[in-house]
């Protein structure tokens, strides 16, 4: 017996219970229908002119029905006699290469016979302008000779900074449509004024290149669209601001606020850019951003396949396993970090042998003189919190709740005979 498993040897591991959690279900059912009837806008229409050619700014997050989006979106256009074709916008994601950003399209569904149009991929930009204090604006060179730009995203907090406009169609225009050097650049002087500069070289850029409107969506708990609208370039921030404030009132949380050990399954780029989103963990990659449960140990244990080795995040958590060590990818990942200029979320948290011996190693250090009564919470990952395990020191909590409901009795978490949770 090696000194670790020494060390843990005699810390109790909880039962749990599963516990559901409710959250607001309002969503659009017919979302054709729905995105058409906003697109149809006497001014919105007025703005397209036949034979134009027009770039529509699709990114990399796994937005809801996201196909569906852009296709409604290309036949609208090309209904009025224009000629749209995609372009990806999604900063450095991708490997920061044209081809790469083109596969993470086509990996999200959106492929030229899916959406009935090109897609024209290319790393270079030209240079819009600059702020003030000299940060230079770019945008996609493609989308610069284009006739018109239509932008579709999703607006969400963002996971490292607050302010009125965070993470969504401003972010896509600074950011996502200015690629590689476009992210580098809105990150150089890092997080801490990210709420002021995304807005700014959005407008910068809204101001000087010929913007069509934009096709802004807002998910519920369960990342089904709640809300669609349409924006005309004069009126993008306003609005988006706006619904920024319902984005936080529909986002999803653990209703718990005191928690010993965060057990989190799985982490990958799919399920957030920073591998778990930190508005459910209350774990933040910066200073600049809050919220969320008080947690003292937060073990990750695995990466989802679609992330391909990418473990961006696996550094907020305070212990890990050698299964997500022996996945890594570690090009993939500190490309994050070096694009960010944040590189704590890549480092490589304390890396236990298996499951069972990371969970213990994070009671053991939950600064907690009663072992036995560790408040503990596991869920999948961040995106699937329906559904959840709770410690038995909890279940007092989940009776007081009323969006929590106890559904089994207590039970032994299920270790296998490699001290796994699952292989």
């Amino acid at each position: 017996m090696g000194i670790i498993q020494e060390l843990l040897q005699d810390i109790p591991l909880p039962k749990v219970a599963k516990v559901r959690q409710t959250f607001d279900q309002t969503q659009v059912d017919d979302l054709s229908n729905d995105l058409r009837g906003k697109l149809d806008q006497e001014a919105v229409k007025a703005s397209i002119k036949p034979g134009m050619e027009v770039a529509i700014a699709v990114g990399s997050r796994g937005l809801d029905r996201l196909v569906e989006l852009t296709a409604v979106t290309v036949k609208f256009l090309q209904d009025l006699g224009a000629k749209p074709f995609i372009v990806p916008s999604m900063g450095s994601h991708g490997g920061a290469s044209a081809e790469g950003q083109k596969a993470v399209l086509e990996h999200l569904g959106v492929t030229e016979e899916s959406v009935n149009a090109e897609i024209r991929s290319s790393m270079e930009v030209i240079k819009v302008g600059e702020l003030e204090n000299g940060l230079p604006v770019y945008i996609d060179k493609l989308a610069s000779k284009a006739d018109g730009i239509v932008v579709i995203n999703r607006v969400k907090p963002h996971t490292a900074f607050r302010g009125p406009v965070e993470s969504g169609v401003m972010k896509m225009i600074s950011i996502g449509l200015g690629k590689q050097k476009g992210a580098e650049a809105c990150h150089q002087l890092g997080f801490k004024h990210m709420a002021e500069y995304v807005p700014a070289m959005a407008n910068m850029t809204l101001e000087k290149m010929p913007f069509l409107f934009a096709v802004a969506t807002v998910e519920n708990a369960f990342d089904k669209i709640a809300r669609v609208e349409v924006w005309q370039p004069d009126e993008i921030e306003e609005k988006e601001i706006e619904m920024q404030k319902l984005s936080k009132q529909l986002l999803p949380k653990i209703y718990l606020d005191k928690i010993d050990v965060l057990l989190i399954d799985k982490i990958g780029k799919n399920i957030s850019g920073d591998g778990m989103d930190p508005n459910i963990t209350g774990r933040y990659p910066t200073p600049y951003a809050y919220g969320g449960p008080d947690v003292t140990k937060m073990v990750v244990l695995d990466l989802t396949k679609q992330t391909e080795g990418n473990a961006n995040g696996v550094g907020t958590a305070d212990f890990t396993t050698q299964r997500i060590v022996d996945k890594l990818d570690r090009e993939a990942t500190y490309a994050n970090g070096l694009t960010s200029t944040v590189v704590g979320p890549t480092h490589i948290s304390t890396t236990l042998a298996n499951d069972e011996l990371a969970v213990k190693a994070a009671i053991k250090t939950c600064n907690i003189l009663d072992f036995t009564k560790v408040k503990l919470v596991r869920i999948k990952n961040t995106l699937d919190i329906g559904e959840i395990e709770v410690s038995e020191a909890l279940l007092e909590d989940v009776k007081a709740h009323e969006n929590l409901e106890q559904l089994t009795d207590s039970y032994e978490l299920d270790f296998n005979e490699n001290g796994n949770l699952f292989e």
